[in-house]
């Protein structure tokens, strides 16, 4: 499993105030790239770290990726939430997405934030991420998800493919293999889809690839 550094970086992370709006700031996680990784989820950027839960891939406990998670491979959106606490159970999570082949990495390396907040409208790009390197680390990856309409742009400009529709995927070659790109509906609460029609378009991809 390639996730070389996570810990160590885990364990030095100290908050960064974004309070100055021409201040880059870089990537805080390590990508997370298990070994016969089947679908790599990229994302644009984490939030401010006041807004985390956990050192991990959307760490922001308003966030209902893991719920989504929960509710497709265990039947329960509270499966990987600790609601007392207010926090996810990171090392189920990692457990799970090594377990099931799951990569998990942002289209963007280092950002500069317009705004205080995760909005993808006030996140200007300032390094995008390699992606056919982090592709290159995985070569069992079939499927790349994006996570939003700014993680989706990076990916299509950088393979200059078309944008899938919401809900549904594009082919692209890469490096001699075929790589779907599935664009899918934010997990953030400020997407305004209910949390059972974003479980069910994951679902879909999930059950095309033979993961679920």
């Amino acid at each position: 499993m390639i996730i070389s550094g996570i810990t160590a970086t885990f364990a030095t992370m100290t908050l960064t105030k974004i309070d100055i709006p021409d201040r880059i700031e870089r990537h805080p996680f390590e990508p997370f790239l298990p070994e016969q990784a089947q679908v790599l989820m990229m994302g644009s950027f984490p939030p401010p770290q006041k807004r985390w839960c956990m050192p991990f891939y959307y760490p922001n406990y308003l966030n209902d990726m893991w719920r989504i998670f929960g509710i497709l491979f265990f039947h329960d959106k509270n499966h990987f939430v600790e609601p007392v606490e207010k926090k996810f159970k990171l090392s189920e999570i990692i457990a799970f997405c090594t377990q099931k082949g799951i990569a998990m990495y942002d289209t963007a390396t280092a950002v500069r934030r317009l705004k205080d907040n995760a909005s993808d409208q006030y996140l200007e790009v300032v390094e995008p991420t390699d992606i056919p390197a982090l592709l290159r680390r995985i070569p069992t990856c079939r499927a790349v998800v994006t996570t939003g309409g700014k993680a989706t742009r990076v990916f299509t400009e950088t393979f200059s493919c078309p944008e899938p529709a919401l809900g549904d995927f594009v082919e692209c070659m890469f490096d001699g293999r075929t790589i779907r790109l599935y664009r899918l509906p934010s997990s953030s609460r400020a997407y305004p889809l209910a949390l059972n029609k974003k479980a069910d378009a994951y679902r879909r991809m999930f059950s095309d690839l033979g993961l679920l």
